[in-house]
């Protein structure tokens, strides 16, 4: 198994070892790092149309048209038209996996080829009966939201499944089609994984050079954000950016890979970007004021370098930053481990074994270990499924109640919409899928009536889906637009139909579908979020006791496999703090008791940053056991009242001498706590106060109707 030292993960010796081994000059800080504004979701005309950062995912869209156009004409040669539909969406398989290494990525999109065939099966088996069909399309739903969610599956997740298992039922014929149908789809699956693996012939190892460099550059952001408002929200997609990195590259440590020189220097530059992050933890929480821009230049030029080491930026710029800095600064410990990535990137290949070289972690968890976590009482997973499947299968029989042939449209709209994730977003999503199918339906129906040859049918629906996916990341509402024609255009080969009526009816069924996907939102766990949140402060600050006591008991030295696993779970469950309360401000209503928390969440979060950078230092500065036994009570007392949500009674916390910004954190922890108290009981004071109101007001209207 390969062993693989954490992010950031520092031994002692070598003349590389970016952590001194004298302490580091920790000076007290008396002004707190302003806290970043709460985020807020809204639903507003910026939410609807404008465009998210980031850019257009130009690749994903041409691989998208290019594996449709392949699939839909090679099928429709061979098979027809009307079942050429199928062999189309199963070429999907190029839009998933696509930031994973490719001998990885080749065995995942084989078995989402297989989940591809599988529905196909599913959806022409049960055709024969529409009732039977509508259930078993939101079964499909509820399972593929479950696995996709459970092994790490990202978007378009369920949707595809869906959308397969409900075209199948248009085809379907009878039982004896069944395995044409499922060849069909393996056909297009064939193709979409090819289109996909293509890639790897000329960049074998781009998706694990793509993963460093993006890492590079939010710590470059990071840099940036550094004694600004937006620190907070910087730092969590940093660590986020870096714990994807650690993943991409622990995919690609595949046997004969990763014994190479090639495998060693990538793995050199992910123990540095995860050092450099935790160094520039440490500086943006211990000063308010900007850093120079030169560093963040320096690290987005290593970016760069990541794939082409010719293209690493000169160590000596940093100099004029050292400058008039103590040696063991917080400031020199991060331009040193620049300088000293700078000189990793610079080599075009590495020693196969040295310090920190070494990766102490399977490359993915158990199937099954993956699959029963995310059953778990505590787990978002399994409420997720359960409503989308719910909701997918109640949305299909109403439009069937409602005598509406095409239900199935309707139930593909409620697992789009749905795969937002809180009511907010799900809200948003509904009004642009209604939104952008209206506009979409125009442009559909426009094509559909010139009665174009096969050909040409062919290479508008593939044009259609690229220009979705380019899109999609950015705004929802624009990729409707183009998503409608593509879907009306397979729709109306695979069962012709008149065009108006075609399009009326897509009309109707996205907008019951998206009231469908709102109901859902709203009436099915909408409190799923907001009622874990609690208990996810609790498991960020439990493993952050558990981390600052194994740094600072001077009887406890953890080997490199132990500070692996508690800087993992400790990174991961600041991560899954902070997506779990993304998605709880959305939730309604219990959003207005979500809010008060933020504060308390940014303690929680610089509090178990702060750990992991105290646990990246070579010799730490230790404590007295009297001082490790008052800190495990005051993380007790902590705990505690957040979960009996009550003011915690702390008393004088113990002194951390060598860690004066985590004392810091812990104290506006405690009082953040206070705050969400006093918010808490003046919310339930109102509250009781208009419930005597009314009832006040219900007694005089019952007293009045009886005089």
């Amino acid at each position: 198994m390969v062993t693989v030292q954490d992010q950031g993960a520092t031994v002692s010796g070598g003349s590389e070892d970016p952590t001194p081994s004298e302490p580091i000059w920790n000076p007290p800080t008396r002004v707190r790092a302003k806290v970043a504004e709460r985020p807020r979701q809204r639903v507003d005309l910026k939410a609807l149309f404008g465009l998210a950062s980031g850019g257009w995912a130009w690749s994903t869209g041409v691989q998208a048209a290019v594996a449709m156009a392949t699939a839909f004409a090679l099928a429709a040669a061979l098979f027809g038209p009307r079942e050429a539909t199928l062999a189309a969406l199963g070429s999907m398989t190029v839009l998933y996996e696509k930031d994973t290494p490719y001998k990885y990525r080749s065995v995942a999109l084989g078995l989402v080829g297989l989940g591809f065939v599988t529905c196909v099966a599913i959806g022409s088996l049960t055709g024969v009966s529409l009732w039977l069909a509508a259930v078993s399309i939101g079964a499909v739903a509820g399972v593929a939201t479950w696995l996709c969610q459970a092994l790490r599956v990202d978007r378009p997740g369920p949707l595809f499944f869906v959308l397969v298992c409900a075209i199948s039922t248009i085809a379907a014929s009878g039982v004896q089609e069944v395995p044409q149908h499922a060849l069909i789809a393996a056909l297009g699956a064939g193709v979409g994984w090819l289109v996909s693996m293509a890639e790897g012939l000329l960049r074998s190892r781009h998706p694990e050079h793509r993963a460093v460099a993006d890492a590079f550059r939010k710590l470059a952001e990071l840099l940036r954000a550094i004694g600004t408002p937006r620190l907070d929200h910087v730092q969590h997609e940093a660590s986020v950016a870096v714990a994807r990195a650690w993943r991409i590259v622990l995919l690609s440590q595949t046997r004969g890979y990763r014994d190479s020189p090639a495998a060693a220097r990538l793995r050199a530059l992910l123990r540095w970007v995860s050092d450099i992050h935790l160094a520039a933890t440490d500086v943006s929480l211990s000063r308010t004021d900007r850093l120079p821009s030169v560093a963040a230049d320096f690290a987005e030029s290593l970016a760069a370098a990541v794939a082409k080491p010719d293209q690493t930026p000169d160590e000596a710029g940093l100099d004029e930053l050292r400058k008039g800095l103590r040696p063991r600064s917080l400031e020199g410990r991060l331009y040193s481990r620049l300088a000293r990535a700078a000189q990793a990137a610079r080599r075009t290949e590495h020693e196969v074994e040295g310090h920190g070289l070494e990766l102490h972690d399977a490359p993915y968890p158990p199937l099954l270990q993956s699959l029963r976590s995310s059953l778990a009482a505590g787990s978002l997973i399994r409420p997720t499924a359960l409503r989308m499947g719910i909701t997918v299968a109640l949305a299909g029989v109403a439009g069937l109640a409602l005598g509406i042939d095409r239900f199935y449209w309707i139930s593909i709209t409620a697992t789009s919409v749905l795969q937002a994730g809180n009511v907010v977003l799900t809200v948003n999503r509904s009004l642009q899928r209604a939104l952008g199918t209206l506009a979409g339906v125009v442009i559909g129906a426009a094509v559909l009536s010139t009665q174009l040859p096969l050909a040409a049918t062919v290479v508008i629906a593939a044009s259609f889906m690229g220009l979705t996916q380019l899109v999609v990341p950015r705004n929802f509402f624009y990729a409707s637009i183009f998503m409608t024609p593509m879907a009306l255009i397979l729709a109306h080969t695979a069962a012709p139909n008149p065009v108006e009526q075609l399009a009326e009816a897509r009309i109707v069924d996205t907008v019951l579908g998206s009231l469908a996907g709102m109901a859902g939102a709203v009436l099915l766990w909408r409190r799923a979020s907001a009622a874990r949140l609690p208990q996810t402060i609790v498991d960020v600050l439990d493993t952050t006791r558990t981390t600052l006591l194994s740094v600072l008991d001077p009887e406890d030295e953890p080997g490199p496999q132990r500070t692996y696993r508690l800087r993992r779970d400790l990174r991961s469950a600041l991560v899954s703090l902070r997506g779990v309360y993304d998605s709880a401000i959305g939730d309604v209503p219990r959003a207005t008791t979500t809010r008060p928390l933020w504060p308390v969440v940014v303690a929680a979060q610089r509090s178990g940053y702060l750990a992991l950078s105290a646990l990246a230092l070579e010799k730490p500065p230790p404590a007295t056991q009297i001082t490790l036994q008052r800190l495990d009570l005051a993380f007790d007392e902590l705990i505690s009242a957040l979960r009996e949500r009550r003011t915690p009674r702390l008393g004088a916390l113990p002194r951390l001498v060598g860690y004066p910004r985590i004392n810091m954190e812990l104290r506006a922890l405690s009082s953040s706590m206070r705050t969400a108290v006093a918010q808490d009981e003046r919310a339930a004071e109102r509250e009781q106060q208009r419930r005597a109101q009314r009832e006040h007001r219900r007694a005089q209207e019952e007293l009045d109707a009886d005089l």
